[in-house]
């Protein structure tokens, strides 16, 4: 698909886009006191803490990780620290986005990051505290922000997967999404999942270097293709049944499927932006 960017949208606000490295934040952000790659250091801190410390909440609605202490507690010791990243992650993106402003205008990564950074905060802080402060329980509000965090988080993973140059920084959505389930699944659908994952790894590395040359981009293409749909259909999958296996902590399927989606919107987030230098 062509590039949906920010120049998509607003085509005349280019001018002023371009005025921005020249004016401050921007000046400050390249000035000689703090340099930019220490903005930077400091968004991907953000980004680790912010991540790091939802993840471990929303495991324990998944029955895994920190099952010692129920879900409530696990949010009340974590909330503080989920703060203090989202803040974190808005003042040094708008510090470092204003002085990339032009790059950031024409970047399709830019927007998917957007739209995962709006989807990661209704998700987190409209549907999985909530939900975790309730022992799992999902009530209406959560819900309705659920349907609408989730089409925005899913409207971005659909633009990610399917623009030129940036597609292929899915994988990093796939890869988180399938080392979350090795500790979320159990007993024999472990044993079973692992080695259907490690099956599609050997036969897609067999199929890549072996039957295909390397350097037949031509016949690589399409079957890569092929092996990142068998990849979706096997996580997901595999997804599928954890969501209806074991009752989970108070909220079943639906209290599963909120801690999956927060976890991997941020995955999402960072992804995209890791792939913005590549556009």
């Amino acid at each position: 698909m062509s590039s949906i960017n920010l120049e998509y949208f607003f085509p005349h606000a280019k001018p002023w886009v371009e005025s921005l490295a020249n004016i401050p934040p921007a000046t400050w952000v390249n000035g000689p006191t703090f340099g930019y790659a220490s903005w930077e250091v400091g968004h991907i801190v953000s980004l680790v803490l912010l991540g790091g410390t939802t993840i471990l909440m929303n495991l324990r609605m998944l029955d895994a990780g920190m099952t010692e202490e129920p879900p409530a507690e696990i949010y009340r010791n974590l909330r503080f620290w989920q703060n203090l990243g989202i803040v974190g992650i808005v003042i040094t993106g708008v510090l470092i986005g204003s002085a990339n402003a032009v790059k950031l205008y024409d970047s399709s990564a830019f927007v998917v990051k957007m739209m995962a950074l709006l989807a990661g905060v209704i998700l987190t802080y409209g549907v999985s505290r909530p939900v975790a402060a309730a022992n799992g329980a999902v009530a209406l509000l959560p819900k309705i922000w659920f349907a609408i965090g989730g089409a925005i988080f899913l409207a971005g993973i659909w633009i990610f997967s399917t623009t030129e140059l940036i597609d292929v920084g899915i994988y990093h959505l796939i890869t988180a999404a399938a080392l979350i389930l090795i500790p979320v699944t159990r007993g024999r659908l472990r044993w079973a999942y692992l080695a259907g994952m490690i099956a599609l790894i050997l036969a897609q590395f067999i199929h890549t270097h072996i039957v295909i040359k390397p350097d037949d981009y031509a016949h690589l293409d399409p079957v890569n293709k092929v092996y990142t749909g068998l990849y979706v259909a096997w996580v997901l999958g595999t997804g599928m049944v954890t969501l209806f296996r074991g009752s989970g902590e108070g909220g079943g399927p639906l209290t599963k499927l909120v801690a999956y989606s927060t976890m991997l919107v941020w995955v999402l987030g960072a992804a995209a932006g890791r792939w913005i230098a590549f556009q």
